[in-house]
């Protein structure tokens, strides 16, 4: 399992098996709010909580059939389960949701894509050989020119910063980068699988909570509505699984570069399903900056795992 999920043709599939389906939630999340009627960030609080509560049910139920019982953490998990879920799940969409709605989207887009920063550094302080190198800066550079080429593509960007707006972004991706590291500890101690389960759920019904709190409702509910919130759970319970599983086989760097490429199927799949521009030059240009980066990083992982004794 383990020499299987390190091979690197398999993480590039599976990580962009990822992006792909997280990048299908940019069109699919605004169609959600469209058919639910949702207009207030705290319905989309009450919306997000309900997505990550069903995908973590989701992923419970296919774990339990996996192991042929119903999976319950041990002990001394549920404190890593909740930890996770908080800072994975309920911040990081807490800040995400109230930021993109007090700044651009061309600006949120530019500044949730510098999480793989935020998780590089946050890998070389708290983990074992997993320091910082050229190769890694320079694949983040290059994916980040990458997703800014792929935003301002016919678009601007001002130069004033706000706290909410911003500020809170940036703590999203805070939240994300962190998750990201903590995921590659604790599946050093727990099951992938049952960690994402759990975690989801966990920082899913805070997140309803919170909704709930801030006055978010759903009256408009329809066949399509649920079709649709089915689909965004299974994003969420498929990604994060599949994302867990190579973060515990894999430097955490090597992983967390592909998540450059999100942004760029989120494009190309709005423009197919929600009729937008993207068949341009700047996104083929984006595209190949983001690859770029991405074989800069896995180059240098290759290199690293030749000369290991």
């Amino acid at each position: 399992m383990t020499d299987k999920m390190q091979n690197k043709g398999m993480v590039f599939a599976l990580a962009t098996f990822c992006c792909l389906l997280w990048g299908s939630a940019y069109p699919s999340v605004k169609i959600g709010y469209r058919l639910f009627d949702i207009q207030t960030t705290g319905a989309q609080l009450l919306f997000a909580g309900c997505r990550f509560t069903l995908a973590g049910v989701l992923t419970w139920i296919i774990t339990s059939i996996f192991f042929k019982k119903a999976v319950v953490p041990k002990k001394d998990e549920w404190g890593r389960m909740v930890s996770l879920g908080v800072v994975q799940t309920t911040f990081q969409y807490i800040f995400f949701y109230i930021g993109l709605a007090h700044t651009t989207g061309v600006k949120g887009a530019i500044i949730n894509a510098s999480s793989t920063f935020f998780v590089i550094i946050f890998a070389h302080i708290l983990l074992k050989n997993e320091k910082i190198t050229r190769a890694k800066i320079i694949g983040c550079v290059l994916g980040m020119a990458g997703v800014i080429i792929l935003q301002l593509n016919g678009g601007t960007m001002d130069n004033h910063f706000s706290l909410m707006g911003d500020g809170f972004l940036f703590l999203a991706c805070i939240s994300s980068a962190l998750g990201a590291v903590l995921t590659r500890i604790y599946t050093k101690k727990s099951e992938s699988m049952i960690l994402t389960a759990y975690q989801l759920m966990i920082g899913g019904v805070i997140l309803m909570g919170v909704g709930l709190i801030m006055g978010g409702t759903i009256t408009e509910i329809s066949t399509r509505g649920i079709f649709l919130l089915i689909y965004l759970a299974f994003i969420s319970a498929a990604a994060f699984s599949i994302w867990a599983i190579l973060l515990k086989h894999n430097p955490v760097g090597v992983v967390a570069i592909y998540g450059f490429m999100i942004p760029v199927f989120g494009v190309i799949l709005s423009g197919l399903f929600l009729g937008e521009q993207f068949l341009s030059l700047p996104i083929l240009v984006s595209l190949i900056s983001v690859s770029m980066g991405i074989w800069l990083v896995n180059r240098e992982a290759i290199r690293v795992e030749k000369e290991r004794p």
